[in-house]
């Protein structure tokens, strides 16, 4: 399997990145920018002579500014523009090895069975139709189980010297050709969906015999010891029980039976391991909080020595292989993406080896009011479409004044300015507070089939908490 068929890159443009981007993201059209750069310059490097393609190393990215700003939504939505394997993490969940607490090559372990997830997922798309046309077979063998034929009974008498054959074989046939006949009908019901109340009583696989099994000892090594052990234990035979479901149950514990058969497990997981390794995305959040800041508050690090994770950190981010349970994993073309508000550290505090490695800094900029309102209005998953979509639900039309659209984007920005900032986030307060009453009271207490948001009912319901800025710390 060569590198450039097993991978399965987006062939978008920057600019179409960019597009694309643009349908969920306000703003930050630089950051955006370096994204797009950095996702088109994978493929790009795919299609670079042997020689070279080894030596092109990722430029990994930093991206900084405040909380709710869009930096994870951007990662987010880049990776499933990629289909490329991608994991979130936190890096103020690491800890120093030797210390209680997850170990940096966690990030890459999660970021290979995340892998195997999407890979194996695709080939069951691939098998799905064949699978079930096994299942049919398997079902209508539960219903009407085959009649032998003479010729596979084995019974050499049935005939006389001549070959002619016996009444009691003339019979036998007679019964198979009806119980052809018979599960041509059954067929035809089943596909129509005419039997999928009907109870059956089928064998069901139990649980793995490691099922219940636990390992003990240092997080790493408990992870990658329980894989192990998991994989091993697989390979075992499962118990069956007889249990009685419905035909449209049943279907669905033999078609995952099935799909599992047809998939070549070993293959997955090579193609899972070559798509981490040419074309994995690691986004490490709250990177700000292990960079011990030069001055200030907090001069130095708690007891788990924030400057010993990210030690830990640069092997991984520089190209390293990592144990999983899966095999070795080379880190040396994963995309790390890194994101910190930076308010007390700054990204100067890491140290320079780790600042090396993300050679691309881009800064987010704070949403201002006009920014609320696009938000609120432009994106394909805007909140106004989600609340209108939720209450479609129940058959009450919500819609939203262009004034009330306005007032909360100017309450979230006021409100943002004077208590603390937390970016397009505080949308979310504003809308619930606004429409707690209205959600809680359909269907019952509710007769109308359309509601109109309009300004003067956005300032009533929340300009008196906005006024009372104590208040506002706790609901706003």
């Amino acid at each position: 399997m060569s590198t450039k068929s097993s991978i399965a890159e987006s062939n978008l443009t920057p600019n179409q990145i960019v597009s694309q981007l643009d349908k969920y993201i306000i703003g930050q059209k630089d950051a955006k920018k370096s994204v797009a750069i950095a996702l088109r310059n994978r493929l790009r490097r795919q299609n670079v002579s042997d020689e070279l393609r080894d030596e092109i190393m990722p430029n990994n990215i930093i991206m900084i500014g405040p909380t709710g700003v869009g930096k994870t939504e951007i990662a987010r939505r880049l990776a499933k523009l990629a289909r490329a394997p991608f994991v979130k993490v936190e890096a103020s969940k690491f800890t120093e090895v030797g210390y209680v607490g997850r170990d940096v090559e966690s990030m890459i372990r999660d970021l290979v069975d995340q892998s195997v997830a999407m890979v194996r997922s695709e080939r069951s798309e691939e098998v799905r139709e064949k699978a079930a046309l096994l299942v049919e077979e398997r079902l209508l063998d539960i219903l009407l189980p085959p009649v032998a034929s003479s010729h596979d009974s084995g019974n050499e008498e049935s005939g006389d010297e001549e070959g002619n054959e016996t009444p009691a074989s003339d019979h036998q046939d007679k019964s198979l050709e009806l119980n052809r006949r018979s599960r041509k009908k059954m067929l035809e019901r089943l596909r129509n969906g005419k039997l999928e109340d009907r109870q059956i009583e089928m064998d069901i696989s139990g649980d793995s015999p490691g099922g219940m099994m636990q390992v003990f000892g240092p997080l790493g090594q408990m992870e990658e010891i329980g894989g192990i052990m998991q994989d091993l234990m697989s390979g075992l035979p499962r118990k069956k029980k007889k249990r009685r479901v419905s035909i449209a149950e049943a279907r669905k514990l033999l078609e995952q039976e099935e799909v599992q058969k047809l998939i070549d497990m070993e293959s997955v997981v090579k193609e899972a391991i070559n798509k981490v390794e040419q074309s994995g995305i690691v986004f490490i959040d709250e990177i700000d909080k292990i960079a011990s800041p030069s001055t200030g508050a907090g001069g130095k690090g708690p007891d788990v020595s924030r400057e010993g994770v990210q030690r830990d950190l640069l092997p991984i981010v520089e190209g390293s292989n990592v144990a999983t349970k899966h095999g070795m994993v080379k880190t040396d073309h994963v995309l790390f993406i890194a994101s910190g508000a930076f308010h007390v550290a700054k990204p100067s505090d890491l140290i320079p080896e780790l600042q090396g490695r993300f050679p691309i800094r881009v800064e987010l900029k704070s949403l201002t009011e006009e920014d609320f309102y696009l938000i609120l209005t432009q994106p394909d998953n805007a909140l106004i479409k989600q609340y209108s979509a939720l209450l479609g639900t129940e058959g009450v039309d919500l819609t939203f004044s262009e004034g009330a659209i306005r007032e909360i984007a100017r309450i979230a920005a006021k409100v943002n300015e004077s208590v603390e900032n937390i970016g397009a986030r505080r949308l979310h307060t504003i809308m619930t507070n606004l429409l707690e009453e209205l959600m809680f009271n359909i269907p019952e207490n509710f007769s109308d089939d359309r509601v109109e948001i309009d300004e003067t009912m956005v300032k009533e319901k929340l300009n008196h908490v906005v006024a009372d800025r104590d208040l506002s710390q706790y609901i706003l």
